[in-house]
């Protein structure tokens, strides 16, 4: 359990979860050339860190109708970090293997972005 000094998002699963995938994704766009830098790469990693601050700005909301908006958000985000490989592939910027390797990441995360938003709307 991570000592979270108050911030309790740093203890739920989801936003570990996140963390993790937000370093694939830097491992990932770190394969691309020089010349995506201002392009793919920074649009994916930007993407990636949106779904973890989007986590955490939820942890706070008055409501659970609140917080399903952040979560929401947080799977837009990782649904434009999905495109964002599809793109990559395109491009050849990463082989067909590689990119199911990061999609069955993003497919886990999904999956638990959706269950929490299941568990909010149930509360």
């Amino acid at each position: 359990m991570i000592d979270d000094l108050g911030f309790k998002f740093r203890n739920w699963d989801i936003y570990k979860d996140a963390l993790k995938f937000r370093s694939i994704i830097y491992e990932t766009a770190n394969l691309f050339p020089k010349e995506e830098r201002f392009g793919l790469t920074d649009q994916l990693r930007r993407a990636s860190l949106s779904i973890i601050l989007n986590i955490a700005e939820s942890a706070n909301k008055s409501t659970d109708k609140e917080r399903r908006v952040y979560i929401n958000r947080a799977h837009c985000s990782l649904d434009e970090v999905v495109a964002g490989l599809d793109c990559a592939l395109d491009e050849n910027l990463i082989s067909k293997a590689h990119q199911g390797k990061v999609l069955e990441a993003a497919a886990s995360l999904a999956k638990r972005l959706k269950g929490f938003t299941n568990f909010l709307a149930k509360q």
